[in-house]
């Protein structure tokens, strides 16, 4: 096992570095038939883009996709189907300075100790660049999942310090989160998160915060009983999101002070069948889905790329020395995790429907 590939029915495995010639991903189990171009991988692409605010990396990279097999005509063939984005604006001049130099709270050195030979460059297979290929398998896992009338939407609750304290309805998250810099809900908030996050770089350092990502009208019954439970197989699919720090479903931590009457959700008959009345549980009860909203948040840790001087040690000398960082940096990566979480929640949930029999691994819109 390698570590590069995610899912057993739908399974993606990413290839590629940060200054590399490009980044992919194979995605095999789509089934035949799906209408899917570049077009429909693309618009997923642009919103995960860098350089297009001034909260981003000033990296422009155009991530063009191309589509190289597995659909013919306009449709999936049920076959793998790979996808390359080629890498454009890469800058290894600050990197073949300080090769040899860990980066402080980088993979720099787990992956040397690993390895032995690795591509330093941006931090070669470690790099947030790598999510490109995630997104892209992840936008055929949002076509599949729409034919369902599953949603996936994902917004920043937290940056820099500034949180969103009310409670937002999902029209308000669909108007503003594409509408400002930090992909915030309500963008008062999410100016503030900004002027923080500008604050900080002004300073040489970078910011963390919150991600809340949701998944509606999800089917009961997804989820196995032990093992392989739903909010298991969530948490192990954020988590492989580099800057992720930590998980919670639902309340999550918050229980943990709660008495079990303010934490249980009680309850009753709708016009759907048996519904919670409240969603503590995040849509998840034993492992297996309720039906309710699912509903996930992560902590992402402070970017750790930033231009204040740092100690590491320098590994062909074997003394410790000092370190400054230049180079294009995100101040603060919530706004660009965003469409990184909502696109492997939808891979997650696509595997499990396909798991289930919910969505016919053969042919698109056949049997059940």
């Amino acid at each position: 096992m390698s570590g590069n590939s995610f899912g057993k029915m739908l399974q993606v495995m990413t290839f590629g570095e940060s200054h590399g010639k490009a980044v992919g991903v194979v995605v095999d189990g789509v089934p035949a038939g799906l209408p899917l171009d570049e077009g429909d991988v693309q618009r997923e692409l642009d919103r995960r883009r860098p350089g297009k605010t001034d909260v981003e990396t000033a990296r422009e990279e155009r991530d063009r996709v191309q589509i190289l097999s597995g659909v013919f005509d306009g449709e999936t063939l049920g076959t793998p189907i790979q996808m390359l984005i080629q890498n454009e604006d890469v800058d290894s001049e600050p990197y073949e300075e300080r090769e040899g130099k860990p980066r402080p709270g980088h993979a720099d050195l787990t992956y040397k100790l690993k390895y032995g030979h690795v591509d330093y460059r941006g931090g070669g297979r470690s790099s947030g660049r790598e999510t490109v290929g995630r997104v892209a398998g992840g936008a055929i896992a949002k076509k599949l999942l729409e034919s369902e009338d599953i949603d996936v939407i994902g917004h920043t609750l937290e940056a820099a310090g500034v949180s969103l304290n009310k409670k937002v309805d999902l029209e308000e998250i669909e108007k503003n989160v594409e509408e400002n810099a930090m992909r915030c809900a309500d963008s008062e908030v999410a100016e503030r998160m900004r002027e923080a996050v500008m604050e900080a770089r002004e300073e040489g350092d970078s910011t963390g915060g919150i991600v809340e990502v949701l998944a509606l009208n999800v089917p009961a019954g997804l989820g196995e009983p032990v093992f392989e439970k739903l909010d298991a197989e969530i948490a192990r699919a954020l988590m492989s999101i580099g800057a992720v720090k930590g998980v919670e479903i639902g309340l999550g931590f918050e229980s943990a002070g709660l008495k079990g009457s303010e934490v249980n959700d009680e309850f009753e008959l709708g016009e759907g069948g048996i519904i919670p009345e409240t969603n503590n549980a995040g849509g998840i009860l034993g492992g297996i889905s309720t039906g309710a909203p699912i509903i996930a948040r992560m902590a992402v840790k402070p970017t750790p790329s930033i231009s204040k001087p740092q100690q590491t040690v320098d590994l062909d000398k074997m003394e410790e020395t000092e370190i400054e960082l230049s180079g294009r940096h995100d101040p603060n990566i919530c706004p660009r995790i965003v469409p990184v979480a909502e696109n492997m929640l939808a891979l997650l949930l696509v595997d499990m429907m396909l798991r289930s029999g919910r969505i016919n691994p053969d042919r698109f819109g056949g049997v059940k």
